[in-house]
């Protein structure tokens, strides 16, 4: 869990978490674009990415250390 391997694939999971929850704000506020408030959304999105980098933890530590759910991912 604590390997540089381990962190990369977390990372890479909190970096797409943030875009989707940035990209879903943004297009919700598309009919009326004067009014996004890019703080709230930088925001909502760290929370996001926070989130994912939990969830990661949580669950490599109780699966087999990999950031993955299933077993689906080997990392090297």
């Amino acid at each position: 869990m604590w390997s540089r391997v381990f962190w990369k694939a977390a990372a890479e999971r909190a970096i797409s978490t943030a875009a989707q929850f940035a990209l879903t704000l943004m297009g919700t506020e598309i009919v009326n674009y004067t009014s996004l408030d890019y703080r709230e959304i930088a925001t909502i999105s760290l929370i996001g990415a926070v989130t994912s980098v939990l969830k990661s933890l949580v669950v490599a530590g109780a699966s087999d250390g990999t950031p993955s759910i299933g077993s689906f991912e080997k990392l090297k």
